[in-house]
């Protein structure tokens, strides 16, 4: 019979499962899935390892999870978005949104690219399935606000691409952008100056002026 693992009267649930989380992802993105281990991320954490299996049932579980709480944290500023909505404020929040949590948490923007590059074997589903269905509710929105005159007649599916792929690129890539700039990271001035460029150049691609204060 399996036993519930011990631990401190201070660690909640959910303090305990932050720890194994951010010990995933950092051992996910060093080493990928197939050469990550449950006693890797144990180890990592601090724990033993049937707290983890406790608290997260399997590898692939544990994976899962972190890889959903990425696109969730990504994409949670379209999340309410209405017909009535200002299209320049909602895109300049997605676009400085998507570069604040690449900084924050550039382990788990990589570990999502390399999930994507290994061609999706586990995010598949998800893919094809409840994120395509988000894209597209998304979209019909978008196309609202064209309709209504507030932004240009662009196809909102690689506007949402090219604001993924724009924004991940400080993080994914990385290293080529400190290699060309001769430094080993940008400052707070570089990535708000990176930002401010994105949100100008895409917006004006929309037909929008960046929001006042922005």
């Amino acid at each position: 019979m399996k036993s519930t693992p011990a631990r401190t009267d201070t660690d909640s649930r959910h303090a305990v499962e932050a720890r194994i989380l951010t010990a995933a992802e950092a051992v996910f993105a060093q080493h990928g899935y197939r050469g990550a281990s449950l006693q890797a991320i144990a180890d990592k954490a601090s724990l033993p390892k049937a707290n983890v299996l406790y608290y997260m049932r399997s590898k692939q579980a544990l994976y899962l999870r972190l890889l959903d709480r990425m696109m969730r944290r990504w994409n949670a500023v379209l999340d309410d978005i209405t017909p009535e909505s200002d299209p320049a404020q909602v895109l300049s929040d997605f676009i400085r949104t998507k570069m604040v949590l690449g900084q924050r948490f550039p382990e788990g923007s990589k570990l999502f690219a390399a999930e994507i590059l290994a061609g999706a074997p586990f995010l598949g589903e998800y893919l094809s399935g409840e994120l395509r269905l988000w894209v597209e509710e998304r979209v019909r929105i978008m196309r609202q606000w064209s309709a209504q005159g507030k932004m240009d007649d662009v196809d909102p599916r690689w506007l949402i691409f090219l604001i993924w792929s724009a924004t991940q690129h400080y993080t994914e890539y990385s290293a080529q952008i400190h290699g060309v700039l001769g430094q080993d990271s940008l400052t707070n001035a570089d990535l708000e100056a990176a930002t401010d460029f994105l949100v100008g150049v895409i917006l004006k691609g929309c037909g929008l002026s960046a929001p006042s204060g922005a």
